[in-house]
């Protein structure tokens, strides 16, 4: 065994004689020392591409992280060691999905799990055979985590989390791949939550999928990625219909087709958009803009996959897979009578709701660098920091396509070589004395909220601090989790960014546990 790597797993601190586990009882501290757990990174230079990272919660954890540890690597999972960068002091930037070991799941473990899931990692909680309590179990969900399994031996957990592994892992090829990279820009923990959903509905199911968003999210790139995704052997063509722009007196037309002499101007027989999607996708935008009574029809085609053109007598099938994509709320327009609750319940076999550019501000400078290469062919343009500032407190109301739009203008006014200036922003887009009416308005309300503290008995001290961890927590949602883009609205580093997170949980484990 000379010469074998030095093991990625450990234990932090010493362990044996740790309150409630006596020095008698931990016969597992002999296992870590075996020679099976050397050979993780050797799976790893063997070419095996399914890892993962085992994160233990607390020290009375361990024996549990040696027996999922050992199980994984006999299921040829490299397994690596999450605590690494809490004990040296580094942030573990890896991607590989998280295994957060928690024998007695508490409430400080969502906090725990947040932390992990943070910039878009997949976190996995594995707790004791006992399992997890239900309400603690939704709020671990609600905070990041993929799922949770009981380890229970009795059950084969092991191959539950090798499964899980290995459909995450298929997903997230799909994902980093250039082609969705390429199209559909943007790392931020919503975002990349989105597009796994789109590519795991589409490589694994067959089931129709409701995009929701507002307008300039990117709902038909999704919809385009959901058709390349999808591997039928025979799949056809991707047809589009644009609701919107859908006449009421020939909508019979333009989707169930017609025959000859059906109404008049009807020269010859045509085709519908049922019949040229099928064996292949049909993707219907805006599809909560359709009349009532052509969603019973729509209905009808969903159901049983057949249709009559108009003015015809036969039955004609089609066999297509459905997105639809709208920027309403489905649900309200079904109360309101608006749409019809048995299609909502038929198109919203599988849903994702893609987030707006306001919760996604990390990814602004990635796409706004992508527009620019679309049109100037210049890749990773540099930014002038007064730009860079601009844009990432700028308000996309239209979204992406905003976005898109302001970078078409800024290429169009660039000249020569280097960066881009705050010349080449338009004049409409630069800041002016609205913003100083901007700060007053800021000035006031910050007026209000220390007048209404000072009123409830706070001091100075608790005051500023308040303020500050608002400012934090603001930022970083504001921002997707993406602390480096966080530090920079701030004007702080991210080095205090994370040493903030790290205390946050630490108070919420000593509540927890006093």
């Amino acid at each position: 065994m000379h010469g074998l790597p030095r093991p990625r797993f450990f234990i932090r601190g010493s362990t044996a004689g740790h309150k409630g586990v006596p020095r008698s009882s931990v016969p597992w501290l002999r296992l870590l020392r075996s020679y099976r757990y050397r050979y993780t990174e050797g799976f790893r230079a063997r070419g095996f591409g399914i890892d993962c990272t085992i994160h233990l919660v607390a020290d009375r954890d361990a024996e549990l992280a040696a027996a999922v540890h050992d199980d994984l690597i006999r299921r040829a999972v490299a397994v690596g060691n999450g605590n690494r960068g809490a004990r040296n002091g580094s942030a573990d930037r890896s991607a590989s999905p998280r295994l957060c070991i928690c024998v007695e799941p508490d409430e400080a473990l969502p906090e725990v799990v947040a932390g992990l899931a943070s910039t878009g990692r997949r976190v996995l909680v594995i707790v004791g055979a006992q399992g997890c309590v239900d309400r603690l179990a939704w709020r671990l969900l609600a905070s990041g985590a993929c799922d949770i399994v009981s380890w229970s031996p009795g059950t084969d957990p092991g191959a539950a989390v090798r499964a899980r592994l290995d459909r995450w892992a298929a997903v997230d090829a799909d994902v980093g791949s250039d082609l969705v990279r390429g199209q559909l820009v943007g790392r931020s923990a919503s975002w990349t939550a989105a597009l796994r959903r789109v590519v795991e509905v589409a490589r694994f199911t067959r089931t129709a999928l409701l995009v929701t968003g507002e307008s300039g999210t990117g709902k038909e790139l999704i919809a385009r990625l959901f058709h390349h995704l999808d591997r039928r052997p025979d799949k056809r063509d991707l047809i589009v219909v644009d609701c919107t722009t859908v006449v009421p007196t020939l909508s019979g037309s333009e989707f169930f087709g017609h025959e000859r002499g059906a109404f008049t101007g009807a020269m010859a027989s045509r085709d519908g958009a049922f019949a040229a999607a099928d064996k292949g996708t049909l993707f219907l935008d805006e599809v909560g803009e359709l009349p009532l009574s052509l969603q019973a029809e729509l209905l009808r085609v969903v159901q049983e996959g057949s249709f009559k053109r108009v003015g015809g007598d036969t039955w004609r099938s089609a066999r297509f897979r459905l997105v639809c994509a709208t920027n309403r709320d489905l649900g309200a327009e079904v109360l309101a009578g608006r749409f019809r609750l048995d299609l909502y319940h038929r198109l919203a076999a599988s849903k994702v709701a893609l987030p707006p550019l306001r919760e996604r501000r990390g990814d602004v400078l990635e796409l706004f660098r992508h527009f620019l290469a679309q049109e100037t062919g210049v890749r990773d343009q540099q930014l002038d920091p007064a730009v860079v500032v601009l844009l990432e407190q700028r308000d996309y109301p239209g979204n992406v396509r905003d976005l898109r739009q302001l970078a078409l203008r800024i290429a169009a006014r660039h000249v020569g070589p280097g960066p881009i200036t705050p010349g080449d922003v338009p004049d409409e887009e630069r800041p002016t004395g609205a913003s100083t009416a901007g700060d007053h308005a800021v000035r006031r309300l910050l007026e209000e909220a220390v007048h209404a503290a000072l009123r409830t008995g706070r001091g100075y001290r608790e005051i500023r601090d308040s303020a500050a961890d608002m400012a934090v927590r603001l930022a970083i949602r504001q921002c997707g989790d993406d602390l480096q883009a966080a530090a920079r609205r701030l004007g702080v580093t991210d080095r205090m960014l994370q040493k903030w997170r790290a205390e946050v949980r630490t108070s919420a484990r000593q509540t927890a546990t006093g």
